[in-house]
């Protein structure tokens, strides 16, 4: 599970993170980020609209990044505020199916947000 201290809450901070982050993609996931200059853990939101199925739909591909990001949390530079956005085609993926695609997009990101 994903500490609290991990979760991006506040809507300011979706909002900055998705305007002013970098993005990559693939399929199933869009992953923005954005680095901070606070000392704190790195955050994480998620965003999964109603594009990509009902309400158990959602919570299920909710659940799984939750589940994802929980292992990958600490590779994150402190300050960091990740935002991942499922997008229709991640409803019918697996646990496995989606973290490969995460490990594709999630460095992509972090390269772009750091402007590499």
């Amino acid at each position: 599970m994903l500490k609290t201290e991990h979760r991006l809450r506040r809507a300011e901070d979706f909002k900055v993170t998705m305007r002013r982050g970098k993005a990559a993609s693939t399929a199933s996931v869009v992953v923005h980020a954005v680095m901070t200059k606070e000392r704190r853990p790195a955050k994480v939101g998620f965003v999964v609209g109603r594009a990509v199925g009902g309400a158990v739909v959602r919570n299920t591909v909710r659940r799984r990044l939750r589940h994802l990001m929980a292992d990958r949390v600490d590779e994150l530079p402190p300050g960091t505020n990740v935002v991942i956005r499922a997008r229709p085609a991640a409803a019918g993926m697996s646990s496995a199916v989606l973290a490969s695609y995460l490990d594709r997009t999630l460095p992509d990101a972090l390269r772009r947000a750091r402007g590499r």
